[in-house]
């Protein structure tokens, strides 16, 4: 019928032009998943899956911008933040989202080479701005142990960690082990009641991207109506299977496929 909204989900992140991450590949994730993928973009890169050549912050404004007219018109089922790149777009992306929003923080402040993203202040306003609202924080282990304060060692340091980051306001944290080592990828979905181990096999590459299309799968999944639990597990499936699909460019660095 006329006038019925589509299932959706929106991303809310940077610019990757390889494809293999940020907004390119979130709106990929989202078509895995069946759900409706829109975008607003908080920054231009020149990068592909090798290399950063350069990074240019949106104004805060335009973010705002984007968001309000986005949502005269639809109403997504899940929200997720990426790439956020400054203390002025993290307030911008605050205000123009609703309150009740299901929101998804990627909290991208620490690059695979172990580089950080974010200066302390923009750190600070993910801490106490967005983490708080968030009904899902899915931290890799860099930027949980940026967010706890100390050290992860092992899926006891992980779930340490988890329950810090909830201390911050969150409903669940996911701390993700594609950092960690051994034969399997544990991931760890914690709550304020339990304690949840999502497991894969750990491929002998690493990837590009699989970070976003994670928390892109989890949104979407949120968005169709599976509840967080349900939406994690089959966020887990979707990204190892996209990290089995690999891609990958005349430089050798594979690029998550969903």
């Amino acid at each position: 019928m006329m006038g019925d909204q589509a299932l959706s989900a929106l991303t809310i992140a940077g610019s990757d032009p390889s494809g293999g991450a940020g907004i390119q590949i979130d709106l990929k994730t989202f078509a895995s998943t069946g759900v409706w993928g829109m975008a607003v973009i908080t920054g231009l890169t020149a990068q592909n899956a090798c290399r950063v050549a350069g990074v240019w912050p949106v104004d805060p404004g335009i973010v705002s911008i984007q968001i309000a007219t986005l949502l005269e018109d639809m109403t997504p089922g899940a929200v997720k933040t990426g790439m956020l790149a400054d203390e002025a777009i993290i307030r911008a992306v605050d205000r123009a989202l609703p309150p009740l929003c299901r929101l998804v923080v990627d909290p991208v402040m620490v690059s695979t080479s172990g580089h950080r993203l974010l200066a302390e202040p923009a750190v600070r306003a993910v801490r106490d701005i967005l983490i708080p609202r968030a009904l899902l924080v899915t931290p890799n282990i860099p930027e949980a142990e940026v967010l706890a304060g100390f050290p992860i060692t092992g899926e006891e340091g992980m779930e340490e960690a988890g329950r810090a980051i909830l201390s911050l306001g969150a409903e669940a944290v996911v701390v993700k082990g594609g950092h960690g080592s051994g034969e399997t990828a544990v991931d760890l979905l914690v709550t304020s009641t339990r304690v949840q181990r999502l497991v894969a096999p750990r491929l002998p590459y690493g990837v590009h991207g699989s970070g976003c299309c994670f928390s892109a799968a989890v949104t979407g999944f949120l968005a169709l109506g599976s509840g967080l639990e349900e939406a994690c597990c089959r966020g887990k499936e979707l990204v190892t299977r996209a990290i089995q699909g690999a891609v990958c460019g005349a430089g050798g660095v594979r690029m998550v496929n969903p």
